[in-house]
């Protein structure tokens, strides 16, 4: 489901309620000029900071939060989970040098928290328990991917907060697509030691290989108990998608959008 606020197009996962949000942000409802254009939510990438600022505020109102809501990892394309409490709130949204310390994940049980990841390609992973009232965010590339941080994440769900599994919404939300993610003898490798008994996830197109991150992030979830009706897949390449979303792989420099959770205040 898409929605749009100021401008700014959101893709909602099902999970998405009154009480909880998990989306994406699309590139369109912001002010950065080209290449970044125009919903650049990255400092990283060389656009105008006061443009990304602006750029986060827009993406915030839309989801009807405000920008001291946001918390963002620096992320490193790892597998740390960081839990989030009242006293994160708002790092990384105005300075990255504030950011969460190297995580690719956020948890979070407290209300009045926007939990985000920054993207272009690599895998969003939002997860919802709407009974415990706990929401997370993960950013799956290909390194996070074989290092199961969505599997981790889950974990921290549970171990932490008590989450069921089987209660455990997930979207797995734009992000470049099984037939376009070409990868090296380097990534073949990795991905058939994490994942032996799932071997389609590489596939062999005469002289290339391509990886399914899609599927690989939804066996970490079915294998760590949630329900495969639980489970929702965008579908969406972004390679191929590179007007809606940003894509490293179909043009760089280029922006980045991001995967956003929030836990309402009741």
């Amino acid at each position: 489901m898409t929605s749009r606020g100021a401008g700014v197009q959101l893709f909602h996962f099902a999970s998405s309620c009154a009480r909880h949000t998990a989306c994406v942000s699309g590139r369109a409802g912001g002010v950065s000029v080209a290449p970044f254009d125009t919903l650049n939510l990255s400092f990283g990438v060389g656009d105008d900071p006061a443009a990304v600022v602006e750029n986060r505020t827009r993406l915030c109102a839309a989801i009807g939060e405000p920008l001291e809501a946001l918390t963002v990892a620096d992320q490193v394309h790892g597998a740390r989970v960081a839990v989030i409490d009242r006293s994160h709130r708002g790092r990384g949204a105005r300075n990255p040098a504030d950011a969460v310390d190297r995580a690719d994940a956020l948890v979070t049980a407290t209300p009045g928290i926007v939990l985000a990841v920054l993207l272009a390609d690599c895998v969003p992973v939002a997860l919802v328990d709407p009974v415990r009232d706990v929401v997370a965010v993960a950013h799956a590339g290909w390194r996070g991917t074989v290092a199961h941080v969505t599997a981790r994440t889950v974990a921290t769900m549970v171990e932490r907060f008590g989450c069921d599994p089987a209660d455990i919404l997930a979207g797995i939300g734009p992000s470049i697509g099984p037939v376009n993610y070409e990868v090296g003898p380097e990534v073949v490798a990795a991905v058939r030691d994490a994942f032996p008994d799932t071997p389609d996830l590489v596939r062999r197109h005469d002289r290339r290989a391509t990886f399914d991150l899609w599927a690989a992030n939804a066996d970490d979830l079915r294998r760590c108990g949630l329900p495969e009706q639980n489970i929702e897949v965008a579908g969406i390449d972004t390679r191929t998608a590179s007007d809606r979303y940003y894509s490293h792989r179909a043009a760089h420099p280029t922006g980045r959008f991001m995967a956003a959770v929030a836990l309402r205040n009741r």
